[in-house]
């Protein structure tokens, strides 16, 4: 009783609680609580010291607790849940939760008891602060250490397949699904089947510094890896790893996973399975039935949160499915082609950068080549028989595309420009059985006379080597310059003609 009358004496003089509270040693609450009970007594100060320790305890001390009422405290609590899910949303900050709840109440909380509340109802803390999450803004995706089985129908071998997990940060809806490996192709197999498992795309995809999307790992800025890069390209998302040595950063996703072990992995284990299709398509099952249910001690699920904060937010995802393009550096040949190790095939490039390294890109039906960042060169992959170099014509040199559109056709068409004569000994030239392009080379040299010495003599000169059967580039030249195409055809012709003599034998001897 006497901290009690202390602490009355010292109101009764004007001073504030926490003055009283430093001065008796009583807390503060405490000191409310003492003032609030003489104040609903009606009695006075001098009423009050005239009794016993007794008659006090009557007022000061009763055995029903009274409630003191913290009106500012009982206004915000209600507004808690509705000022939460406000700052889940992508741009929303606590100081806008504070300006909307002043709004309400102008005599509410200042700007930093109104933090502590706010903090509090959202389990938010200092130090080990607990990661707030905007809505649409990360993926967060890794592997379970543990693994699945599958047994070989044949064999009875037992070989563990990979479970990859992916979860959004705000709703929590979670992904699941088991692929081969970790490796590249895998991992961002399941990044892709996340996405199209939410309908959409965050700002970010957060994986561990997993190898399969890291090249370099970094406190600060890590470095991606080209493949998991160009696949956040492709569908307009950044790959955003997490920083080394800090677990909150995937505190989310590796929670999911223990909860995974519980919610899918022990009813997996009661089956065995044969393929991977079949363990995807009950992991299914069990994860739409761990999406639905409430969340321990909500009175919501992650799919209703999904579907009321985050779906809307997610951006579009891309109609066209990424393509894992593989990577190999290759050196232009001579030909001005460069070779596709996988298929044994050659590709062409612009003839400049003959002898120069360049990068490829493919795909199973594309092939890009790059001189450092830049496209020099693009084919449809080609998988027929019976062509090993594929070539681009504006890529070959201007007496190379020449020679590239050398045809049988494209000789006789310009041998029948000529004449009948012409085109009669071209026939015969492209109709001899050696390499075609000795062939294509003749055809070229002779129809070239006709630019010098023009049709006429040309014809000429071709009848008259046709005529002894004589089917070369030589020929022509010859009877060109000897101008042996300018005598008469039938004069030459009756000189060769065999005459009859009583010691030539004739064919007619042989039979």
């Amino acid at each position: 009783m006497f901290k009690i009358r202390q602490v009355l004496r010292l109101y009764a003089s004007g001073k504030g609680t926490k003055y009283i509270s430093q001065s008796t040693g009583v807390a503060r609450n405490t000191v409310k609580k003492y003032l609030l009970k003489f104040l609903l007594s009606e009695k006075s100060i001098a009423q009050v010291e005239d009794m016993s320790d007794a008659q006090m305890a009557v007022i000061f001390l009763p055995n029903e607790k009274i409630e003191v009422i913290n009106k500012r405290l009982s206004d915000l609590e209600p507004l808690l849940p509705s000022l939460a899910a406000m700052l889940k949303k992508r741009g929303v900050t606590k100081q806008m939760a504070y300006d909307k709840y002043k709004l309400q109440y102008p005599d509410g909380y200042q700007h930093s008891a109104f933090l502590v509340r706010i903090n509090r109802f959202m389990n938010i803390g200092k130090p080990s602060m607990k990661m707030s999450h905007k809505a649409g803004d990360k993926l967060f995706v890794d592997f379970t250490g543990q693994k699945l089985e599958i047994v070989e129908k044949l064999t009875g071998e037992v070989r563990e397949v990979e479970v990859f997990v992916a979860i959004l940060g705000c709703s929590q809806l979670t992904f699941v699904m088991a692929v081969e490996t970790q490796r590249k192709e895998d991992f961002i197999l399941g990044c892709e089947k996340a996405l199209h498992f939410y309908g959409g795309v965050p700002l970010a995809i957060v994986p561990d510094n997993l190898k399969s999307a890291v090249t370099k790992a970094s406190k600060y800025e890590a470095l991606l890896n080209e493949n998991f890069a160009s696949f956040a390209e492709h569908y307009n998302t950044f790959g955003f790893p997490t920083r080394t040595y800090k677990p909150k950063d995937k505190a989310l996703v590796e929670g999911a996973v223990k909860i995974i072990y519980t919610a899918i992995f022990a009813k997996l284990d009661q089956v065995v399975y044969h393929t991977i299709e079949d363990i995807n398509k009950d992991i299914i099952i069990h994860l739409n039935t761990h999406n639905n249910n409430k969340l321990t001690g909500e009175t919501y699920s992650r799919m209703q949160q999904f579907l009321e904060f985050e779906q809307q937010t997610l951006k579009p995802l891309n109609p066209y499915l990424f393509e894992l393009m593989t990577l190999q550096i290759s050196t232009v040949n001579k030909y001005g082609h460069v070779l596709l190790s996988a298929d044994k095939r050659y590709y062409s490039v612009p003839y400049k950068l003959i002898g120069k390294k360049l990068k490829i890109k493919y795909t199973s039906t594309k092939i890009e080549m790059y001189d450092d960042n830049e496209v020099v060169a693009v084919h449809e992959r080609y998988f027929g028989k019976g062509f090993k170099y594929i070539t681009i014509q504006d890529h070959l040199a201007s007496q190379h595309q020449y020679l590239a559109e050398w045809n049988p056709q494209k000789f006789m068409s310009a041998a029948n420009d000529i004449g009948e004569s012409v085109a009669k000994y071209i026939a015969k030239i492209l109709a001899r059985e050696i390499y075609p392009e000795q062939s294509y080379k003749s055809c070229s040299g002779v129809l070239s006379f006709a630019k010098r010495v023009g049709n006429s003599r040309l014809n000429n000169a071709c009848k008259r080597a046709d005529f002894f059967g004589i089917y070369n580039y030589n020929v022509i030249d010859q009877i060109l310059r000897s101008k042996a195409d300018e005598i008469p055809f039938e004069e030459d012709a009756s000189k060769n003609i065999m005459p009859n003599h009583e010691n030539i034998r004739g064919q007619n001897y042989y039979e």
